[in-house]
């Protein structure tokens, strides 16, 4: 097994390593319960970490984790005039869809 990243929560290592998954790289979070040890033991002990099961995938699951790490963000203005920026797909006053 290869430790691939630490992730700053549960939420985004859980995230990442279901992302990995589902394309096929055998992956898991540890330290997934030590949270509530922060401040016992030093914080960067206690943050999840992803690891993957073969090494032989890393350049693809870092490449993977790259993408989801810097997903693009994008700004519009929407037909009633809301700025929407950030990763949303639709206007959050009105529901439209951000044109392609």
């Amino acid at each position: 097994m290869l430790k691939l990243t630490q992730a700053p929560n549960l939420l985004f290592a859980t995230l990442w390593a279901d992302a990995l998954t589902a394309d096929g790289i055998e992956a898991n979070v540890q330290r997934q319960f030590l949270s509530g040890a922060s401040g016992e033991l030093p914080l960067d002990q206690c943050l999840p970490e992803v690891w993957i099961k073969h090494a032989s995938q890393e350049l693809r699951a870092r490449e993977m984790l790259f993408h989801l790490q810097h997903v693009p963000q994008h700004e519009w203005v929407c037909q009633c005039g809301e700025l929407v920026s950030g990763g949303f797909g639709e206007c959050w006053s009105c529901g439209t869809l951000m044109p392609r």
